[in-house]
């Protein structure tokens, strides 16, 4: 097996049989001598005006053995000893699959409904019908990913084995390219049968998974160590251990493990609002030109320093949507989505800002630790009553916003439930408007054309992560003062996305397990 690695132009990048011949011609074999020529890597290289595509192939000859990727079987642990774990989203899926290859049966416990059943409350909040606070683009089957972009993209490889959840991920259906993208996707039209798939596999191994089964208190055994969660409907859902896998969404978790005396912590977090460009414009902003077939749409990522605080890109959707995200009624909270062929005429990402424990120390003395919830919900409410009602949203020109002026009429927009005009400034913290603000005006300095009336901003992006921390012991896994309970994901504070999430379930399950003597 030879390893190549070959720069060509996106149409010839497109054909396999033109990467065949370059890696023919670079290894100076004869075409008739390869028995397979499989693309490890790809990315895309716009600098210089020049759009290029980075291929990383392996080229084998016709007497080598093409390695099989594994394909992973999950054993029979439906008499196993039992863990719950509180959240189906990809940390506590994947602690699932682990426990089962680790000879554990799981229970998970998910407050929102199964794919099929969330898709038809989706499509009435994107009409702006009703919100159901149980299951909605953050709470359901598979978590706040399911109906997201999918990103597969993250900067905590060593954290875990990323490879492997991207395979477990394949072999439930997601496309080959996540096996080679750089920054590889699974697209909201694919997601939903993939986490219907393996929910399937962790049943038939003989695991459990409630849906419509809210948690509200802790089990604990007569030496305080959890052992369980009582659900809304009063069932008593008991194991060995409980994994807590919500996401940075259920602040009725939070609170109910605050409530009950679980040691948490404040920590900083972000917020802001998310932009919508055309597509058209970041395509020729990135790639120096108009988007051929053979690329994809562009996309950016974004890092400045505005008035001594951090602003950056978030979940940046090319070829995506913007989709209301609330979770309760008299809020307006708003995110991003793309399908696997990012084939919308809209870009968009979050655009936010650092949020610091000294901006919530105001509300410390009331709140505590949940300081940073109730921050979150002000700017929310604070949106809601600029916008018109139901899960409509606010929204300015970019180039209004940052002169904080009324907008007299607003561009376009994917946001389904509506749109209503808006001067921001006059509800949002001056320490989120001002960088942010601040912030654009850098990064057209980055992206020349970013700023445009042609932008709209949509408010507000502040479910970027989560604003307390529950804490567990760096070695075990374990919360420090509450055993039996191991949180995981980013609800816990631990994971930043789909894979950073998933690998953080795998590890968490791993602590279990070996808690267990398994």
């Amino acid at each position: 097996m030879i390893t190549l690695t070959l720069t060509l132009p996106p149409e010839e990048a497109a054909s396999h049989e033109k990467i065949e011949r370059a890696a023919s011609d670079a290894a100076h074999i004869s075409r008739g001598s390869i028995g397979a020529v499989r693309v490890v890597r790809r990315s895309i290289d716009a600098r210089k005006g020049r759009v290029r595509m980075n291929i990383a192939v392996e080229l084998y000859t016709d007497d080598e053995v093409i390695p099989k990727s594994e394909e992973r079987q999950w054993g029979d642990v439906s008499f196993g000893r039992q863990v719950v774990i509180v959240g189906a989203g990809p940390a506590g899926l994947f602690a699932a699959l682990r426990l089962i290859e680790r000879g554990v049966c799981p229970v998970i416990v998910e407050r929102g409904r199964q794919v099929s059943a969330r898709k038809r409350d989706i499509a009435a909040l994107n009409r702006n019908l009703r919100l159901d606070a149980d299951s909605n683009y953050c709470f359901g089957e598979g978590g706040a990913g399911t109906f997201s972009d999918g990103k597969l993209f993250t900067r905590s490889k060593k954290r875990g084995d990323y490879r492997k959840i991207l395979e477990i991920l394949h072999q439930h259906g997601a496309a080959d390219e996540i096996l080679f993208e750089s920054h590889p996707h699974i697209g909201t039209d694919k997601l939903p049968r993939i986490i219907t798939a393996i929910r399937t596999t962790i049943e038939t191994a003989g695991g459990k998974v409630l849906t419509g089964c809210r948690a509200t208190s802790l089990i604990r055994d007569r030496g305080g160590a959890v052992r369980g969660v009582e659900t809304s409907a009063g069932e008593r859902i008991e194991g060995e251990a409980v994994i807590l896998a919500t996401g940075h969404s259920a602040r009725d978790v939070y609170k109910m493990l605050h409530r009950e005396g679980v040691l948490l912590q404040a920590k900083p977090f972000a917020m802001g609002v998310r932009v919508e460009h055309p597509q058209e414009l970041i395509d020729r902003i990135q790639y120096k030109t108009a988007r051929g077939p053979w690329l994809p749409a562009a996309a950016y990522s974004l890092t400045v320093q505005a008035q001594g605080r951090g602003v950056y890109s978030f979940c940046m959707c090319p070829g995506g949507f913007i989709v209301p995200a609330a979770t309760d009624e008299g809020q307006s909270v708003v995110n991003g989505m793309s399908p696997s062929g990012r084939n919308s005429h809209f870009a968009n990402s979050g655009i936010v800002t650092e949020v610091r424990l000294d901006d919530v120390a105001p509300y410390m003395e009331e709140h505590g630790v949940l300081a940073g919830l109730h921050y979150q919900s002000l700017l929310e409410r604070s949106a809601f009553e600029a916008a018109s009602g139901g899960v409509s949203a606010p929204a300015q020109r970019l180039t209004d916003f940052i002169k904080g002026k009324a907008s007299q009429s607003l561009p376009e927009c994917s946001f389904n439930p509506g749109i209503t005009p808006s001067v921001m400034r006059e509800w949002m913290p001056e320490s989120i408007y001002s960088p942010l603000a601040e912030g654009f005006k850098m990064f057209d300095s980055k992206m020349r054309g970013f700023v445009t009336q042609d932008a709209v901003v949509v408010g507000v992006e502040s479910r970027t992560s989560s604003p307390v921390r529950i804490p567990r012991d760096a070695d075990t896994l374990e919360h420090p003062a509450t055993k039996g309970l191991y949180p995981a994901g980013e609800g816990a504070g631990y994971a930043g996305g789909i894979l950073s999430a998933a690998m953080d379930g795998e590890r968490v399950a791993d602590a279990v397990a070996g808690a267990m003597g398994l």
